[in-house]
């Protein structure tokens, strides 16, 4: 008797959710972004929170930043399925994080409601232009044919241990078949630096960070991870034409807590996808080097997924571990 007043409870609380967002509600969405003001996955919240206020109404962007973005993470996870609270799901807090870290607040494979994919941000390897002047490299093949014939002689940097450069880094290797020395330093930043300073041969960097040392000559892109080549720079190739299947970048998408009615989520979807798909939006996003990719909630999922399989093989491989 207890169970059925308790889902008799549940289903009466889900149809008054459900109710109120067919209805409207005045109450605002919060948007948790689960890294510090200022970055992409800020910029791009705040474009869509602006650009769904019509459909949705206010959406104020919470940034809880900390451990990874376990933290901002951790509180969608745990906030009430009803709708007013959604939040950043990124390559690190759903794909990364759930093998680089021993401990997790939450299970990214169960504790959340995916929406829609927001954007993805291609990664590029780029060298020191002058190093690669010297050697006399100027294609993804000549930097593996080079390793190849000098074992231990090249570098490449990442922002430490564990982090998206790092791990593309090694998935490369694998891939090319070659060893190449990795140095890790402390964030993305002083990666670069190094890299710029000739300290290090190679990075894969985001490329966003990348393109205006890129345009300006310091740094040689010889190809982008996505399977297809960028708008940005539709002259680069991509690794996949030298290594088959090789594909790694940087997404973002929505999700909220599991709990979440499906025609909450539906409605959501509906919103962000709208978005996503205005021209303005687009101009917007083009400006951070990022590209709109709206999906269904199951699309979303199943990317998660899948993404989740290949990083558990790669944060192994490397060894990283966050205690």
């Amino acid at each position: 008797m207890k169970f059925i007043k308790y889902w008799a409870g549940l289903c009466t609380m889900f149809f008054a959710i459900s109710l109120s967002w067919a209805q409207g509600t005045d109450k605002p969405i919060h948007l948790v972004v689960p890294y510090a003001p200022g970055g992409p996955l800020d910029v791009t919240a705040r474009v869509l929170a602006d650009a769904v206020k019509t459909s949705l109404g206010t959406v104020i962007v919470d940034n809880k930043p900390g451990a990874g973005g376990n933290i901002g993470a951790n509180a969608v996870a745990k906030a009430a399925p009803d709708g007013l609270t959604i939040g950043i799901a990124a390559t690190a807090t759903h794909a990364v994080n759930p093998w680089l870290y021993a401990q997790m607040p939450f299970n990214a494979a169960t504790d959340f409601a995916p929406i829609t994919q927001l954007v993805r941000v291609p990664n590029v390897l780029v060298m020191n232009a002058e190093v690669a002047s010297r050697l006399k490299i100027s294609t993804l093949a000549d930097l593996i044919a080079y390793a190849k014939a000098n074992p231990a002689r090249l570098n490449y940097g990442s922002g430490g241990n564990g982090s998206a450069g790092h791990l593309a880094g090694e998935l490369f290797k694998k891939q090319a078949g070659i060893f190449v020395v990795h140095i890790p330093y402390n964030g993305g930043n002083p990666a670069q630096m190094a890299l710029l300073g000739g300290q290090v041969d190679y990075n894969i960097d985001n490329l966003a960070t990348a393109a205006p040392n890129i345009r300006a000559g310091k740094l040689k892109a010889l190809a982008v991870t996505t399977p297809t080549r960028s708008e940005v720079l539709p002259d680069v190739p991509p690794m996949a034409d030298t290594l088959k299947g090789f594909a790694i970048d940087t997404w973002w998408g929505l999700v909220a807590p599991a709990a979440t009615p499906r025609d909450v989520v539906a409605r959501l979807n509906k919103a962000f996808v709208e978005a996503l798909n205005l021209p303005e939006t687009k101009a917007r996003f083009a400006k951070l080097l990022a590209e709109p990719t709206p999906t269904t909630p199951q699309a979303f999922d199943a990317l998660m997924k899948s993404e989740r399989v290949k990083y558990q093989a790669l944060v192994k491989a490397t060894g990283a571990r966050v205690d």
